[in-house]
């Protein structure tokens, strides 16, 4: 009794969450995971076991690779993008300029909106009009002589531009992981730095950034999960088009525009997937790095 005294009421606490969780959360990619591997391509049909056949099948779709392709570059151009400018971003302010908190309160507040008002704004901002039709950026770049583009609607470049949002909407939560990493910095780790010799720029190098290593991996985790799974974003800038298709905007159209579950659970399944690639390492590390300390 006096053992159970310590762990029950914590147990007791935490029961409903752990039940919630279980079959809100797991119970439910189960269940996707199970009609991901049946032959349920329409509505009413029960669907039959095909083990991994959806999962190979899918391919075979030129609509599926150009959905991965765009997912890679925004991914790319939007975890660079947001990790870069937020750490800038951090280092300026780590300097302790003046009115900082106000600076900070700016750079954070896109975080606060959602990705559909964001995506609504940006979508006006990249409109693709030209001359006399040029509005947002476009209009911009008009009046001080750069060249228009297209923006979203470009066929090479047209997710990179894509990332821009989600880089405006992310650096500033990013730029205040950074900031507290530089602020939890030892200052007399960087005193005896420079005592030895070395240049301001060096201190960084040699002391600042590598401590930082933990702060950057968890930003550029927490930005890998969040564009692999855009959807939001993407729909109110462009809708469902294919110029600017990632994996759960064709998940969405599978399921209920084509009332294909299976394909669409099976989309859904590798997404799922491509998150656990960035997130599980991450846990393990973190798990590791507890037992060591």
């Amino acid at each position: 009794m006096r053992r159970a005294r310590t762990w029950l009421p914590g147990l007791l606490l935490v029961t409903p969450s752990i039940i919630l969780i279980g079959v809100f959360v797991y119970g439910m990619l189960g269940w996707n995971f199970r009609v991901a591997m049946t032959d349920q391509h329409d509505a009413v049909s029960e669907g039959r076991f095909v083990g991994l056949q959806n999962f190979i099948d899918i391919w075979d779709l030129p609509r599926w690779h150009l959905s991965v392709s765009h997912a890679i570059m925004f991914t790319l151009v939007f975890v660079l993008g947001a990790a870069a400018l937020g750490w800038l971003l951090a280092f300026l302010m780590e300097k302790g300029i003046r009115g900082e908190g106000t600076f900070r309160a700016i750079y954070l507040f896109p975080m606060a909106i959602s990705f559909v008002a964001t995506g609504i704004v940006w979508r006006w901002l990249m409109n693709s009009g030209t001359g006399e039709r040029a509005v947002g950026l476009n209009r911009l770049f008009d009046w001080i002589g750069l060249p228009q583009w297209q923006w979203f609607r470009d066929q090479d470049w047209g997710m990179a531009a894509m990332a821009l949002p989600a880089i405006w909407q992310m650096s500033g939560y990013v730029m205040a992981l950074f900031l507290a990493g530089f602020r939890g910095v030892p200052e007399e780790l960087r005193e005896a730095a420079r005592v030895d010799g070395c240049t301001e720029w060096g201190v960084y190098r040699h002391v600042v950034l590598p401590l930082l290593r933990p702060v950057t991996l968890s930003a550029l985790i927490i930005l890998g999960h969040i564009s692999l799974k855009v959807f939001d974003l993407i729909v109110a800038v462009s809708g469902k088009q294919i110029i600017t298709d990632v994996p759960a905007v064709f998940m969405w159209v599978a399921v209920f525009d084509s009332n294909d579950p299976a394909k669409g659970a099976t989309i859904a399944s590798y997404i799922v997937l491509s998150v656990a690639i960035f997130v599980v390492p991450y846990l393990i590390w973190s798990v590791r790095k507890e037992r060591r300390s």
